[in-house]
């Protein structure tokens, strides 16, 4: 193993902490944390935890948005011992029950607006607690009333019991320096993040501190050492951290350099433009429909965005106008970030080099790369077209109580088990991936990833569906939107988009909510019965380039 062995997820964050300890971490609606401060935040809510009973290899659901508590959250689970269940904080209690249940979780951290999923949830699940937070519990008060009198801030209604907690309680009631836990990098998980399956449900996907740490030390080592100011610079983080790129990159830009982190709450294109022109920020991270909504935005000219020399973009695919345009308006170009929950980040443009629209970057160190054939995964020269599986010593390679998905994703070749990205890609000759097409099964909608069975399974449990198909339609503002294909059984009367919109609406996310339903007879199958969803999304961008020529005409 590399020398990074011994590492956990949360070392080179302590080590900053005291290099750094009067420098500004993190920037938050305005409030400032220095390294030390942060450092007395963790220990005590680590503290905290350990006083209310959560033990080593608990599993902890972090239910809420970019925040501080959100980071001291993450740090303070791992520094005892304990798993990161990290969800998306507009999750509803359908998709959060069968998580808790998943994974077998015992305490949820939540923002106070989604207490009342929780509770929905609380008498069907084994949680033993609930942590309640609001997004600006760690502001100043006088910002906090102000937030309030002027109702700047959502509040949700909670109600006190023997298993509801507060995060300012919880941080209160700890001492600095939790007691030293034992913790094995290689075996003892550091997180489970859910992604979406093949089979209609969520995967769970373990991963250990050595997965995490091995790709952030690439990054560190081979991709930002030379051009990064250690202890000077600033991040800007707006994607969700609860996505495994966003975090990574906010730890390995951010933290684990010294540098001042600005959180964004929520993906706002003017308070996003106005905290890089007031922090002065040097790099960014950003997906392609963000850097798209810059571009289109009236008041971008009243902003100065000169101190940005770094932008990466990844996500979803980034279209070559966008990619185009931000270089002409800047002259800095976008950079790629590329990978997958599973295996961690896996590839990145070299700063050393002008980057292209089409290419994803080129392989970390760690994570071995290379493009097979889709159907006998025999491996392509150099050029070819296939789907790229990656292998590293490091990760866990399993889906968590997901034997067949397991089977399916993680392949042996070659004498070594490889992850299958799902992704069509070519590799050039020096070693560099161009990405070319996604499967059908997963669309990105606002680099949000969405599982096609999954929004399927939701469909077919409506008692009038007897079939589903989904399939997203490519959007240049959004990347893809999301179409359902339903058919109904002979008897269904009255059931039309929105009665099935509704139900959609109360067992998913916003994100994946279908934004088109058409009915149909029937479903285009193979001869074994599988659903090809890949000939109706020929058949969509048939009728787009129909509609293109139409207008042009």
């Amino acid at each position: 193993m590399g020398s990074f062995e011994h590492e956990y997820t949360f070392s080179r964050f302590y080590e900053m902490c005291k290099k750094y300890s009067d420098k500004t971490a993190l920037v938050y609606l305005g409030e400032r944390f220095t390294y030390g401060y942060l450092e007395t935040l963790v220990d005590k809510f680590a503290t905290g935890l350990l006083n209310l009973g959560i033990k080593k290899q608990d599993r902890v659901m972090l239910y809420i948005s970019n925040s501080p508590q959100w980071i001291i959250s993450n740090f303070a689970i791992n520094r005892i011992g304990a798993v990161t269940v990290p969800v998306s904080p507009i999750y509803t209690a359908f998709e959060i029950e069968y998580m808790i249940k998943d994974a077998g979780i015992d305490t949820v951290i939540c923002l106070d607006t989604n207490y009342v999923y929780v509770k929905e949830v609380m008498e069907r699940t084994n949680l033993a607690r609930v942590i309640v937070t609001n997004l600006i519990d760690l502001v100043s008060p006088w910002k906090r009333l102000v937030a309030h009198m002027f109702d700047k801030v959502p509040k949700g209604n909670v109600e006190a019991n023997e298993k509801v907690h507060f995060f300012m309680d919880v941080l209160k009631s700890g001492v600095t320096k939790p007691p030293a836990v034992e913790i094995d990098p290689a075996k003892d998980l550091s997180y489970i993040m859910y992604t979406g399956g093949t089979t209609g449900f969520p995967k769970g996907v373990p991963g250990n501190h050595i997965g995490e740490v091995s790709y952030i030390r690439d990054i560190m080592d081979d991709v930002i050492g030379e051009f990064i100011h250690e202890g000077s610079d600033v991040v800007l983080m707006i994607n969700p951290l609860f996505h495994i790129m966003a975090k990574g990159f906010m730890i390995a830009f951010g933290f684990n350099y010294g540098n001042t982190v600005v959180l964004m709450p929520i993906p706002e294109v003017d308070p996003v433009l106005s905290a890089v022109e007031r922090y002065k920020a040097r790099w960014m991270l950003g997906v392609p429909a963000l850097y798209r909504m810059i571009l289109e935005n009236d008041r971008l000219d009243q902003y100065d965005l000169s101190s940005l020399r770094y932008c990466y973009c990844g996500g979803d695919v980034l279209p070559v106008e966008v990619f185009k345009t931000w270089k002409e308006k800047y002259g800095v170009p976008l950079y790629q970030v590329y990978g997958s929950t599973e295996i961690g980040h896996v590839t990145y443009s070299p700063l050393s080099k002008e980057p292209s629209a089409t290419t994803i970057g080129k392989p970390l160190k760690t994570r071995k790369s290379i493009v097979v054939d889709r159907e006998t995964l025999e491996k392509l020269p150099p050029g070819e077209l296939g789907e790229l599986c990656v292998t590293s010593p490091y990760p866990i390679k399993e889906y968590l109580n997901k034997p067949e998905e397991t089977s399916y994703s993680y392949v042996e070749i070659y004498g070594e088990t490889y992850y299958r990205m799902g992704d069509f890609v070519k590799m050039n000759e020096e070693g560099e991936l161009e990405f070319v097409e996604r499967t059908a099964d997963i669309i990105k909608y606002k680099a949000y990833r969405v599982s096609a069975s999954e929004v399927e399974a939701v469909l077919q449990d409506h008692p009038t569906v007897i079939g589903a198909c989904v399939v997203g339609i490519p959007d240049p503002k959004v990347g893809e939107r999301i179409k359902a294909i339903v058919v109904l059984k002979e008897d269904a009367k009255g059931i039309g988009s929105a009665e099935l919109t509704r139900w959609c609406r109360d067992r998913l996310a916003p994100y994946k909510i279908p934004g088109y339903i058409e009915f149909r007879d029937m479903l285009p199958k193979s001869k074994v019965g599988k659903l090809l969803r890949r000939e109706i999304r020929d058949e969509e961008k048939r009728k787009q380039e129909k509609e293109k020529k139409k207008r042009a005409s």
